[in-house]
């Protein structure tokens, strides 16, 4: 048997029926990684394997626990991790360990896993191409010439290429969802508030971003979400927190399934993307939902002006004393010095008009799902690029004049705090995986799981095509 190509619930299974144990997985996966991970880089900071197995034989001492007991995670590396390096890509906390665990690592210990290293990313998560001065680039399983996306590249990485069962990540402008669909794997951002934020940080203006699992299926998405999810009684907005494993397939009889493309040209996409999409989106019609065609309900270019004056703010703010820092401002990459030096100039009237246009787009979307039961786009207007490339710059004859446009088609979501999951939806062919965002309306989570479970029963493009390793 090999364990390393079993879900998260079969491995909990097998523990608890005792057909393997604790030990034996952490070997597997260990075995694995050191066979694969190196061509890949998407673990890092992997954890002496001593250290490791000692902690698989006392799970196994201590009998049955939590619902992730015994099973190994690498976390990604923009959470703290207590006594594991966490540098955020960043140069100038390239030596640092944590003393104390962030809310999510807190969240998947007390659940039982083991925390084997972390995972990369981009410098401050920063950029959908997961390379940093530190560790290097992350490469895509399906060719390791090209990127895995980001900022939760190595998550999704290690998850296709089965060096662990579950990964968190965390997604701002769709970083959650562009790796999950370079990697044919299914990345899940959850409604904004579902899985809190960390104390002491500001919490009453940065609402953009939010943490959440990844998986090779939808059951796995919602066993990681039920240890994830839940309030943190210091930060504000809890939301309602449903049970969501074990997860029932939703019949899509009589569901309304809204397809809005390339958002009326808005989102230039490269040949072939679309029409994956709408390929996928008759497997939704044979399941008996409804899809049609939706007109561009908002105009982008006010999402997009919105996003990047909220983004740079928030980055100003959180990054100002990078910026203050002249040796660290050297160490910092141009991406960021241009987010923050952009957020510095911002006036409040301007970053109020702002969030006034956020507010209308979040309005005109909940008119939207009076008639749709969920909204689909694609999850990237890109194939998976070169690895050496910094970012794509352009899109056909359209020239991106920011490090982050080409990503544009994930802002409807991230700036109404929607939840959104990436259904896999085969590859193209030129043999690349691809993904289509599936979009529901505020607190919709367990519902849009559901919808994903009935999909992923249909195709299954995780477990059907694996990496070529």
């Amino acid at each position: 048997m090999d364990l390393t190509s079993l879900s998260a619930i079969a491995l909990r299974q097998g523990l608890d029926a005792g057909t393997f144990t604790a030990v034996d997985l952490m070997a597997a996966t260990l075995d694995r990684i050191e066979a694969v991970n190196p061509a890949l880089n998407a673990i890092i900071s992997l954890r002496p394997r001593e250290e490791l197995m000692a902690e698989a034989r006392a799970a196994d001492r201590a009998g049955r626990g939590g619902p992730l007991h015994g099973i190994p995670m690498a976390v990604k590396e923009l959470v703290a991790t207590k006594g594991l390096r966490t540098t955020w890509g960043s140069p100038v906390f390239a030596d640092h360990i944590p003393d104390a665990d962030d809310l999510v690592a807190a969240r998947l210990r007390a659940a039982g896993a083991i925390i084997i290293g972390k995972t990369n990313v981009p410098e401050w998560g920063q950029g959908s191409h997961s390379f940093n001065p530190i560790f290097g680039v992350t490469r895509n399983p399906y060719d390791p010439s090209l990127s895995a996306g980001g900022s939760s590249g190595g998550a999704a990485a290690a998850l296709a290429a089965r060096l662990v069962a579950l990964a968190d990540g965390s997604d701002m402008m769709g970083s959650l969802r562009n790796p999950a669909a370079f990697c044919n794997v299914y990345g899940f951002r959850p409604t904004w508030g579902l899985v809190p934020g960390d104390a002491g940080q500001e919490a009453f203006l940065s609402t953009l971003a939010t943490e959440g699992p990844m998986a090779r299926d939808p059951q796995d998405l919602a066993l990681l979400l039920d240890c994830l999810a839940g309030p943190n009684p210091q930060m504000p907005f809890d939301r309602e927190t449903p049970k969501f494993s074990p997860l029932e397939p939703m019949s899509l009889a009589g569901r309304r399934i809204g397809w809005l493309g390339d958002w009326g040209g808005a989102y230039t996409c490269e040949p072939g993307i679309l029409a994956l999409c709408e390929t996928a989106l008759t497997t939704l019609a044979d399941l008996g939902a409804t899809v049609e065609p939706v007109a561009p309900p908002f105009p982008a270019e006010k999402l997009w002006d919105s996003w990047i004056t909220l983004r740079a703010m928030l980055s100003a703010s959180g990054k100002r004393a990078l910026y203050d820092d002249p040796a660290k401002r050297a160490l910092t990459k141009p991406e960021t010095i241009w987010e923050i030096e952009r957020g510095l100039k911002l006036s409040a009237a301007e970053v109020y008009a702002a969030s006034q246009i956020r507010s209308d787009w979040f309005a005109t979307a909940s008119r939207l799902f009076e008639r749709y039961d969920a909204l689909v786009l694609p999850t990237a207007q890109v194939w998976p690029f070169p690895a050496e490339w910094r970012w794509p710059r352009a899109i056909g004859e359209r020239k991106m004049d920011t490090y982050h446009r080409w990503m544009e088609v994930v802002i409807p979501a991230s700036l109404a705090g929607l939840p959104a999951l990436n259904l896999p939806v085969g590859f193209g062919a030129n043999g690349l995986p691809m993904g289509m965002q599936i979009i529901g309306r505020t607190g919709a989570d367990l519902p849009l799981l559901a919808l994903g479970e009935a999909y992923h029963r249909a195709t299954d493009w995780p477990g059907r095509f694996p990496p070529p390793l």
